[in-house]
């Protein structure tokens, strides 16, 4: 909570985390202004769009402006344009690639992966405002963290280093967890990134070892890649001793982590504009904080290839009331994503009361489950669901108990497919996300 250390020590850049929000929004309307000049002058893929809306640099005075004229768009968009042109950044460009230092790519959970330009002394991707959450997560300098070798979104390194702390690599991919185990009795770190399927292998570990013990010297964890259940939350606080900080994606333009009051995710709005809006056949509207919509982002510190009005697909609820944490910034609570509702004959079914229904079973409460379709609307609701085999007796009686526990949540008797978790994480195609929603 905001009072179990001092205030006074939480704010990495105090001056930006706590700006009044009057003075965020002129920050904002500021690079807006000059971004819609910039993109239009030196990215292909923006010059083609607004053109073919009517839309130019000079018609931009304001953001409601920006937000009246500016049309939104899609990683489909950016796809079709790198499928026509050949140009692997879908056109979004705007620098010489020699000026580049680095390129990194998206996990790829949901279709190709997508390609980031980088330039690394201008704005580090990921870390740049990453840096305040590390230092709310308590993480100082000559501090060791755990850090597992990137393979996306490139490294973590200089938000660590930029911090002063000691960087100690070690391999956190599937198999590895019983490495990490001794590598943090080794070398005793305050920090620990990871991803979600290694908190569900560590759940098996704990049968074997003292987890709350190789966990002490830790300030805290970081997870992402999908949302923790309650329970999963609940052991490794209770049980490990562990205080883990979920983060998410900023609609590819960054993070956004949780605080110490884990209270939804913060948006740095001096490196994003967000907002949330229902899009619909006719137009779009805003949503009321609070109400649920699609974030919309744009980058405000990326020179090589800004995303601008980037519809997301997240589902989410966004506050811009001041946390408990005393940041003024944006916060959000995310729901889902818009192509993960299925239809079955009619009926709406989210993955929200499936997991609920998953995680309230002993033996699955990890919470390793998928929907299997080939399209959004079906006759029946098919569930591959993975099962910890050292709780599971009878899997006839769980599935059984199962199918009724999703009929009671979502209406529909689902069709079960029963596979041992280390089985099912097994399918994974991409090297951070265990995917929800998969064909076969």
């Amino acid at each position: 909570m905001a009072g179990d250390r001092d205030t006074a020590d939480r704010y990495f850049e105090p001056q930006v985390e706590t700006m009044p929000r009057e003075e965020l929004r002129a920050r904002q309307e500021e690079r807006i202004l000059e971004l819609v000049e910039y993109a239009y002058a030196n990215s292909g893929f923006y010059r083609e769009l607004w053109d073919e809306h009517g839309v130019r640099p000079a018609d931009i005075r304001s953001l409601e402006d920006f937000r009246a004229r500016v049309p939104f768009i899609t990683k489909d968009m950016v796809r079709a344009h790198r499928a026509r042109t050949g140009d692997p950044f879908g056109g979004l460009l705007c620098v010489p690639t020699e000026e580049l230092t680095s390129v990194s790519s998206s996990s790829g959970t949901t279709g190709d992966p997508e390609f980031f330009a980088e330039i690394w002394q201008d704005a580090p991707p990921l870390v740049t405002a990453q840096v305040r959450d590390l230092w709310e997560l308590g993480l100082r300098p000559g501090d060791r963290v755990l850090s597992p070798p990137g393979t996306f979104r490139n490294l973590m390194d200089p938000g660590y280093q930029a911090l002063g702390a000691v960087v100690i690599e070690v391999d956190t991919w599937m198999g590895k967890m019983h490495e990490v185990v001794e590598a943090l009795r080794t070398y005793r770190p305050a920090y620990l990134q990871m991803m979600y399927p290694q908190m569900v292998e560590l759940e098996h570990l704990a049968e074997k070892t003292d987890l709350r013990e190789a966990f002490s010297s830790l300030k805290g964890a970081s997870c992402a890649g999908q949302p923790l259940s309650r329970k999963m939350r609940r052991r490794i606080h209770d049980d490990w001793g562990i205080d883990v900080y979920e983060y998410t994606s900023a609609a590819d333009t960054g993070t956004a982590w949780e605080c110490r009051e884990h209270d939804g995710f913060h948006l740095w709005e001096d490196t994003v504009f967000a907002e949330c809006v229902e899009v619909t056949q006719d137009g779009w509207r805003d949503v009321p904080d609070g109400d649920l919509g699609e974030l919309v982002a744009t980058d405000l510190d990326n020179r090589a290839a800004p995303l601008i009005r980037y519809r997301s697909e997240d589902l989410v609820r966004l506050s811009r009331d001041t946390c408990g944490c005393g940041r003024t910034h944006a916060r959000m609570w995310v729901a889902g994503r818009r192509g993960d509702e299925t239809l079955v004959q009619g009926r709406s079914v989210v993955l929200r009361d499936i997991w609920q229904a998953v995680e309230d079973q002993p033996e699955t409460v990890a919470g390793v489950f998928q929907i299997v379709r080939d399209r959004r609307e079906v006759d029946e609701l098919r569930l591959r669901v993975g099962y910890d085999p050292a709780l599971t007796g009878d899997v006839d009686a769980l599935a059984g108990r199962l199918a009724e526990a999703v009929r009671t949540r979502t209406g529909v008797k689902p069709v079960l497919e029963m596979r041992t978790e280390e089985d099912l994480l097994k399918t994974m195609t991409s090297v951070a996300k265990f995917p929800r929603v998969v064909k076969s």
